[in-house]
Protein backbone atom coordinates (compact mmCIF):
# COMPACT_ATOMS: atom_id res chain seq x y z
CA UNK A 1 0.00 0.00 0.00
CA UNK A 2 1.46 3.34 -1.09
CA UNK A 3 1.96 6.01 1.56
CA UNK A 4 0.38 9.41 1.18
CA UNK A 5 2.80 12.24 0.30
CA UNK A 6 2.28 13.88 3.72
CA UNK A 7 3.70 10.79 5.44
CA UNK A 8 7.07 10.87 3.67
CA UNK A 9 10.19 11.20 5.82
CA UNK A 10 10.76 14.78 6.83
CA UNK A 11 13.92 16.48 8.06
CA UNK A 12 13.39 17.17 11.75
CA UNK A 13 15.56 18.26 14.65
CA UNK A 14 16.97 15.56 16.91
CA UNK A 15 13.87 15.51 19.11
CA UNK A 16 10.60 13.54 19.07
CA UNK A 17 8.37 16.43 18.02
CA UNK A 18 9.32 19.44 15.86
CA UNK A 19 8.12 22.98 16.61
CA UNK A 20 5.42 22.81 13.92
CA UNK A 21 4.29 19.44 15.23
CA UNK A 22 3.95 20.81 18.75
CA UNK A 23 1.82 23.71 17.56
CA UNK A 24 -0.46 21.46 15.50
CA UNK A 25 -0.91 18.91 18.30
CA UNK A 26 -1.74 21.70 20.76
CA UNK A 27 -4.28 23.12 18.27
CA UNK A 28 -5.86 19.67 17.84
CA UNK A 29 -6.20 19.26 21.61
CA UNK A 30 -7.86 22.65 21.89
CA UNK A 31 -10.26 22.24 18.94
CA UNK A 32 -10.75 18.48 19.14
CA UNK A 33 -9.82 17.81 15.50
CA UNK A 34 -7.40 18.64 12.67
CA UNK A 35 -7.48 18.34 8.89
CA UNK A 36 -5.04 15.74 7.52
CA UNK A 37 -3.58 18.10 4.92
CA UNK A 38 -2.37 20.43 7.69
CA UNK A 39 0.27 17.83 8.67
CA UNK A 40 2.22 18.04 5.40
CA UNK A 41 5.13 19.76 7.21
CA UNK A 42 4.89 17.78 10.45
CA UNK A 43 4.60 14.03 9.81
CA UNK A 44 6.21 13.45 13.22
CA UNK A 45 2.81 14.01 14.85
CA UNK A 46 1.47 10.94 13.05
CA UNK A 47 4.71 9.01 13.55
CA UNK A 48 4.26 9.37 17.31
CA UNK A 49 0.59 8.39 17.10
CA UNK A 50 -0.62 11.65 18.59
CA UNK A 51 -3.48 11.89 16.09
CA UNK A 52 -5.84 9.18 14.83
CA UNK A 53 -8.30 9.20 11.89
CA UNK A 54 -11.94 10.00 12.63
CA UNK A 55 -13.88 6.80 11.73
CA UNK A 56 -16.75 8.90 10.44
CA UNK A 57 -14.54 11.23 8.40
CA UNK A 58 -11.08 9.80 7.46
CA UNK A 59 -9.82 13.19 6.22
CA UNK A 60 -10.18 14.49 9.76
CA UNK A 61 -7.80 13.52 12.55
CA UNK A 62 -8.68 13.34 16.24
CA UNK A 63 -6.14 14.01 19.02
CA UNK A 64 -5.01 11.14 21.22
CA UNK A 65 -4.79 12.14 24.89
CA UNK A 66 -1.17 12.86 25.95
CA UNK A 67 -1.30 10.40 28.86
CA UNK A 68 -2.46 7.63 26.54
CA UNK A 69 0.21 8.42 23.95
CA UNK A 70 2.94 8.67 26.59
CA UNK A 71 2.12 5.28 28.07
CA UNK A 72 2.24 3.65 24.65
CA UNK A 73 5.53 5.36 23.69
CA UNK A 74 7.26 4.57 27.00
CA UNK A 75 6.37 0.90 26.99
CA UNK A 76 9.11 -0.27 24.58
CA UNK A 77 11.69 1.84 26.44
CA UNK A 78 10.70 0.31 29.77
CA UNK A 79 10.86 -3.16 28.21
CA UNK A 80 14.38 -2.42 26.98
CA UNK A 81 15.46 -1.16 30.43
CA UNK A 82 14.04 -4.30 32.03
CA UNK A 83 15.89 -6.46 29.52
CA UNK A 84 19.21 -4.65 30.16
CA UNK A 85 18.70 -4.92 33.91
CA UNK A 86 18.21 -8.68 33.63
CA UNK A 87 21.31 -8.92 31.43
CA UNK A 88 23.34 -6.99 34.04
CA UNK A 89 22.18 -9.31 36.82
CA UNK A 90 23.04 -12.36 34.70
CA UNK A 91 26.56 -11.04 33.99
CA UNK A 92 27.12 -10.29 37.66
CA UNK A 93 26.01 -13.76 38.69
CA UNK A 94 28.24 -15.31 36.02
CA UNK A 95 31.45 -13.44 36.95
CA UNK A 96 31.02 -13.10 40.71
CA UNK A 97 32.38 -16.60 41.51
CA UNK A 98 35.64 -15.71 39.69
CA UNK A 99 36.27 -12.51 41.66
CA UNK A 100 37.50 -14.43 44.67
CA UNK A 101 40.03 -16.24 42.48
CA UNK A 102 41.64 -12.97 41.36
CA UNK A 103 41.49 -11.25 44.74
CA UNK A 104 44.89 -12.62 45.84
CA UNK A 105 46.77 -10.39 43.36
CA UNK A 106 46.15 -6.74 44.22
CA UNK A 107 49.06 -5.69 41.99
CA UNK A 108 47.07 -6.81 38.93
CA UNK A 109 44.75 -3.87 39.53
CA UNK A 110 47.62 -1.41 40.01
CA UNK A 111 47.99 -0.52 36.31
CA UNK A 112 45.00 0.42 34.15
CA UNK A 113 45.20 0.90 30.39
CA UNK A 114 43.21 3.94 29.24
CA UNK A 115 42.40 3.73 25.53
CA UNK A 116 41.16 6.92 23.88
CA UNK A 117 41.33 10.60 24.80
CA UNK A 118 37.81 10.65 26.24
CA UNK A 119 38.58 7.87 28.72
CA UNK A 120 41.98 9.34 29.57
CA UNK A 121 40.52 12.79 30.26
CA UNK A 122 37.52 11.55 32.24
CA UNK A 123 39.72 9.32 34.43
CA UNK A 124 42.25 12.12 34.91
CA UNK A 125 39.47 14.58 35.81
CA UNK A 126 38.07 12.23 38.44
CA UNK A 127 41.48 11.47 39.97
CA UNK A 128 42.60 15.11 40.09
CA UNK A 129 39.26 16.08 41.64
CA UNK A 130 40.15 13.86 44.60
CA UNK A 131 43.60 15.44 45.11
CA UNK A 132 44.23 16.55 48.69
CA UNK A 133 47.95 17.20 49.06
CA UNK A 134 50.08 17.44 45.93
CA UNK A 135 49.76 17.64 42.13
CA UNK A 136 52.91 17.16 40.05
CA UNK A 137 52.88 17.74 36.29
CA UNK A 138 55.62 17.27 33.72
CA UNK A 139 54.63 18.80 30.36
CA UNK A 140 57.22 18.41 27.59
CA UNK A 141 57.06 20.40 24.37
CA UNK A 142 57.46 24.01 23.32
CA UNK A 143 54.01 24.97 24.58
CA UNK A 144 50.48 23.64 24.89
CA UNK A 145 47.46 24.42 22.74
CA UNK A 146 44.99 26.93 24.21
CA UNK A 147 42.22 24.33 24.58
CA UNK A 148 44.57 22.05 26.52
CA UNK A 149 45.51 24.90 28.81
CA UNK A 150 41.80 25.63 29.36
CA UNK A 151 41.36 22.00 30.46
CA UNK A 152 44.36 22.34 32.77
CA UNK A 153 42.97 25.54 34.28
CA UNK A 154 39.59 23.89 34.85
CA UNK A 155 41.30 21.04 36.74
CA UNK A 156 43.43 23.21 39.02
CA UNK A 157 41.06 26.09 39.78
CA UNK A 158 39.31 24.19 42.62
CA UNK A 159 42.66 24.06 44.47
CA UNK A 160 43.34 27.80 44.39
CA UNK A 161 43.58 29.03 47.95
CA UNK A 162 43.89 25.51 49.40
CA UNK A 163 46.83 23.63 50.91
CA UNK A 164 47.36 21.50 47.78
CA UNK A 165 50.87 22.08 46.42
CA UNK A 166 51.06 22.18 42.61
CA UNK A 167 54.31 22.01 40.65
CA UNK A 168 54.73 21.97 36.86
CA UNK A 169 57.83 21.36 34.72
CA UNK A 170 58.12 22.70 31.15
CA UNK A 171 60.82 22.87 28.51
CA UNK A 172 62.74 26.16 28.33
CA UNK A 173 61.04 26.78 24.96
CA UNK A 174 57.66 27.11 26.72
CA UNK A 175 58.86 30.48 28.09
CA UNK A 176 58.26 31.95 24.62
CA UNK A 177 54.87 30.33 23.94
CA UNK A 178 52.03 32.94 24.18
CA UNK A 179 49.29 30.60 25.47
CA UNK A 180 51.60 29.03 28.04
CA UNK A 181 52.77 32.47 29.17
CA UNK A 182 49.15 33.53 29.69
CA UNK A 183 48.44 30.34 31.66
CA UNK A 184 51.47 30.86 33.90
CA UNK A 185 50.55 34.51 34.52
CA UNK A 186 47.03 33.44 35.48
CA UNK A 187 47.95 30.58 37.80
CA UNK A 188 51.30 31.47 39.36
CA UNK A 189 49.72 34.09 41.68
CA UNK A 190 47.38 31.32 42.86
CA UNK A 191 50.30 29.25 44.12
CA UNK A 192 51.30 26.97 41.22
CA UNK A 193 55.09 26.66 40.94
CA UNK A 194 56.74 26.50 37.51
CA UNK A 195 60.25 25.52 36.44
CA UNK A 196 61.83 24.75 33.07
CA UNK A 197 64.60 22.50 31.74
CA UNK A 198 66.47 22.01 28.48
CA UNK A 199 65.52 18.32 28.25
CA UNK A 200 62.55 16.40 29.64
CA UNK A 201 61.18 12.87 29.26
CA UNK A 202 57.56 12.12 28.34
CA UNK A 203 54.45 13.60 29.96
CA UNK A 204 53.80 12.66 33.58
CA UNK A 205 51.07 13.59 36.07
CA UNK A 206 51.17 12.45 39.69
CA UNK A 207 48.29 12.95 42.15
CA UNK A 208 48.99 12.70 45.90
CA UNK A 209 51.72 10.07 45.37
CA UNK A 210 48.87 7.55 44.92
CA UNK A 211 48.23 7.68 41.16
CA UNK A 212 50.37 8.52 38.14
CA UNK A 213 49.46 8.95 34.46
CA UNK A 214 51.89 8.34 31.58
CA UNK A 215 51.29 8.02 27.80
CA UNK A 216 52.35 4.78 26.09
CA UNK A 217 51.66 5.66 22.42
CA UNK A 218 53.29 8.28 20.21
CA UNK A 219 49.97 10.05 19.61
CA UNK A 220 49.25 9.99 23.38
CA UNK A 221 45.84 8.41 22.80
CA UNK A 222 46.70 5.44 25.02
CA UNK A 223 47.86 5.99 28.58
CA UNK A 224 48.46 4.12 31.81
CA UNK A 225 47.02 4.97 35.18
CA UNK A 226 49.49 3.58 37.73
CA UNK A 227 48.39 3.05 41.32
CA UNK A 228 51.12 0.71 42.57
CA UNK A 229 52.67 2.57 45.56
CA UNK A 230 56.20 1.54 44.64
CA UNK A 231 55.94 2.65 41.03
CA UNK A 232 54.22 5.93 41.88
CA UNK A 233 56.83 6.65 44.54
CA UNK A 234 59.63 5.98 42.04
CA UNK A 235 58.08 8.33 39.46
CA UNK A 236 57.64 11.03 42.11
CA UNK A 237 61.33 10.65 42.94
CA UNK A 238 62.24 11.08 39.26
CA UNK A 239 60.08 14.21 39.09
CA UNK A 240 61.78 15.67 42.18
CA UNK A 241 65.20 15.00 40.69
CA UNK A 242 64.27 16.92 37.55
CA UNK A 243 62.72 19.65 39.69
CA UNK A 244 65.92 20.16 41.65
CA UNK A 245 67.88 20.62 38.41
CA UNK A 246 65.31 22.86 36.71
CA UNK A 247 65.34 26.65 36.49
CA UNK A 248 62.57 28.56 38.36
CA UNK A 249 60.26 30.45 36.01
CA UNK A 250 61.25 33.79 37.53
CA UNK A 251 64.91 33.30 36.54
CA UNK A 252 66.07 34.42 33.12
CA UNK A 253 67.04 31.89 30.45
CA UNK A 254 70.78 31.20 30.28
CA UNK A 255 73.00 33.48 28.26
CA UNK A 256 74.96 32.15 25.24
CA UNK A 257 78.15 30.26 25.97
CA UNK A 258 81.41 32.14 25.29
CA UNK A 259 81.76 30.84 21.71
CA UNK A 260 78.48 32.49 20.68
CA UNK A 261 76.56 29.21 20.72
CA UNK A 262 73.35 29.29 22.74
CA UNK A 263 72.56 26.84 25.51
CA UNK A 264 69.92 25.25 23.26
CA UNK A 265 72.50 24.70 20.54
CA UNK A 266 74.86 23.32 23.16
CA UNK A 267 72.21 20.75 24.14
CA UNK A 268 71.69 19.89 20.48
CA UNK A 269 75.43 19.45 20.04
CA UNK A 270 75.54 17.03 22.95
CA UNK A 271 72.69 14.96 21.52
CA UNK A 272 74.23 14.98 18.03
CA UNK A 273 77.44 13.53 19.41
CA UNK A 274 75.39 10.88 21.21
CA UNK A 275 74.00 9.84 17.82
CA UNK A 276 70.39 11.06 18.03
CA UNK A 277 68.52 11.88 14.82
CA UNK A 278 66.86 15.26 14.26
CA UNK A 279 63.37 14.04 15.20
CA UNK A 280 64.57 12.56 18.49
CA UNK A 281 66.53 15.71 19.36
CA UNK A 282 63.51 17.92 18.67
CA UNK A 283 61.31 15.74 20.87
CA UNK A 284 63.82 15.73 23.71
CA UNK A 285 64.16 19.53 23.62
CA UNK A 286 60.49 20.33 23.09
CA UNK A 287 60.72 21.99 19.67
CA UNK A 288 59.61 21.18 16.14
CA UNK A 289 62.01 19.50 13.72
CA UNK A 290 62.33 22.59 11.50
CA UNK A 291 63.53 24.72 14.44
CA UNK A 292 65.92 21.96 15.49
CA UNK A 293 67.45 21.80 12.00
CA UNK A 294 67.83 25.59 11.95
CA UNK A 295 69.88 25.35 15.18
CA UNK A 296 71.96 22.55 13.66
CA UNK A 297 72.62 24.72 10.61
CA UNK A 298 73.82 27.57 12.88
CA UNK A 299 76.07 25.13 14.71
CA UNK A 300 77.55 23.98 11.42
CA UNK A 301 78.16 27.58 10.29
CA UNK A 302 79.77 28.56 13.59
CA UNK A 303 82.08 25.54 13.59
CA UNK A 304 82.78 25.65 9.84
CA UNK A 305 81.34 22.22 9.13
CA UNK A 306 80.54 21.10 5.58
CA UNK A 307 78.75 17.85 6.45
CA UNK A 308 76.82 16.11 9.22
CA UNK A 309 79.66 13.68 9.90
CA UNK A 310 82.20 16.51 10.05
CA UNK A 311 79.93 18.47 12.38
CA UNK A 312 79.95 15.67 14.95
CA UNK A 313 83.74 15.52 14.76
CA UNK A 314 84.13 19.29 15.09
CA UNK A 315 81.80 19.39 18.09
CA UNK A 316 83.86 16.72 19.82
CA UNK A 317 87.13 18.53 19.02
CA UNK A 318 85.90 22.04 19.86
CA UNK A 319 85.71 21.53 23.60
CA UNK A 320 82.11 22.75 23.67
CA UNK A 321 81.01 19.73 25.63
CA UNK A 322 83.67 20.45 28.22
CA UNK A 323 81.90 23.70 29.17
CA UNK A 324 81.07 23.67 32.91
CA UNK A 325 77.47 22.66 33.46
CA UNK A 326 77.08 21.21 29.97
Amino acid sequence: MRRRPLEKSHSHPQEPLCVTGRELYAAALRSGRLKREELADAPCVLDLGLLAPDPAEPATLLPVQPSTALGRLLQPLENRILHNRKAAVALTETLEPFMALSGHDPASQAVTVLDGLDRINSTLDQTVMECQEELLTLQPGSGRAPYLLEDALRRVEPFFGTSVRMRTLYHHTARHHPSTLAYVERTMPEGIEFRTMEQLPERLIIVDRRAAFIPISDDRKIALKIEHPGLVGYLAGVFNQFWSLARPWSEATPAPVPSGITSTQLSIARLLVEGHVDEAIARRLGMNVRTCRAHIAKLATTLGSGSRAQLGYLIAQSGLLDTPGS
